[in-house]
């Protein structure tokens, strides 16, 4: 259990404080001119911020089972494609990502997963593999 639910909870955590303060802190003002252009509110309630942190964990656990397998690189890639480029698309398509974003959160989003798979792979032992 040790090295299964720790660093899943480590990466969640990580994960959790790294889209918080990119999109809460350095991109807020990004975000909420964009939705007050379509004549929304940029949603911040804590719930919002609970499915944040249910996306967390569940990217966790998906990097996680991937790393089983992967190396280091093959599962950062393997998870930043499906955890964020999946997600813009979908945003994007929807009219909800404010592009001028992209410059910052590409870089930093790929930086947050490599870390989270560095911090499973370390805490799981399983950085052999790397």
């Amino acid at each position: 259990m040790r090295k299964t639910i720790l660093p899943i909870l480590a990466a969640t955590t990580w994960i959790s404080i790294s889209e918080f303060a990119r999109n809460q802190f350095w991109l807020i003002a990004d975000w909420t001119e964009h939705y007050n252009k379509m004549g929304l509110i940029f949603p911040a309630e804590p719930a919002n911020g609970a499915v944040w942190g249910i996306w967390s964990l569940c990217l966790g656990i998906f990097i996680f089972i991937l790393s089983k397998k992967y190396t280091l690189f093959q599962t950062t890639m393997l998870a930043w494609f499906a955890g964020f480029i999946f997600m813009w698309l979908v945003i994007g398509n929807l009219g909800v990502l404010p592009m001028q974003i992209l410059p910052y959160a590409i870089p930093l989003s790929f930086l947050e997963v490599l870390i989270a798979t560095w911090i499973i792979k370390e805490l799981s032992g399983n950085s052999a593999t790397n």
